[in-house]
């Protein structure tokens, strides 16, 4: 069953609108939209590692675009639009917090949170919420979103086939490792919180009454 839904995401991957399908989920990724693009490029730069740091950049700057979008529903449309979406993603909770050590760290939490498993969304809407500067925004944006893609292009550019042949011979393997290391990240979110006890313990309990 694995090797079936590999091969069929594969064969997708390769699809001739395949980079505007990356481009669509990563803009929406960015703003609403639940599930992240990194699967699908990554399954896109193995099946042509040619390719890798082209659909790495789309990516990015894809995600940079919707970034913008989840800004301006934090910034204009939080209470329209903004705390349903944020509710309905499960995400309510978060916010407060979120806003707290955004104001408190800015560009560099922004950057470091924006390069982990940590929705992209949650950071974005929160940035316009509390009118983070849009130059300081869209560059921790671009920072942060390179890390996240354009390094897996770099890689894939480098060492694309031996990684496919890889992965076609031990795909169990693979998954398993993947399951692991997204947990391994969100490990390390909880281990990494702020910047600082000081923040920590100002932000740890935010509430929106706070913000």
């Amino acid at each position: 069953m694995l090797r079936k839904l590999y091969e069929w995401t594969m064969e997708k991957a390769q699809h001739r609108h395949a980079e505007g399908w990356l481009a669509l989920f990563s803009f929406i990724e960015a703003s609403f939209f639940p599930i992240p693009p990194h699967p699908l490029l990554g399954l896109m730069c193995l099946a042509n590692p040619k390719k890798a740091l082209r659909y790495s950049i789309v990516a990015m700057l894809a995600s940079v675009a919707g970034g913008l979008l989840g800004y301006a529903i934090g910034h204009f449309l939080y209470d329209l639009v903004g705390a349903q979406l944020l509710d309905l993603l499960g995400l309510t909770e978060s916010f407060p917090v979120a806003a707290c050590y955004l104001r408190e760290m800015g560009f560099w939490i922004f950057v470091a949170k924006g390069a982990t498993p940590i929705p992209f969304k949650l950071l974005t809407i929160t940035a316009g919420f509390i009118a983070m500067p849009i130059g300081m925004f869209i560059l921790a944006s671009i920072v942060s979103r390179s890390i996240s893609f354009v390094i897996v292009g770099v890689l894939f550019r480098l060492f694309g086939a031996p990684i496919k042949r890889f992965i076609d011979k031990y795909l169990g393997l693979v998954t398993v490792g993947f399951i692991v290391l997204v947990i391994a990240g969100f490990a390390a979110i909880t281990l990494i919180e702020g910047g600082g006890e000081q923040t920590q313990e100002i932000c740890a309990s935010a509430t929106m009454a706070d913000i």
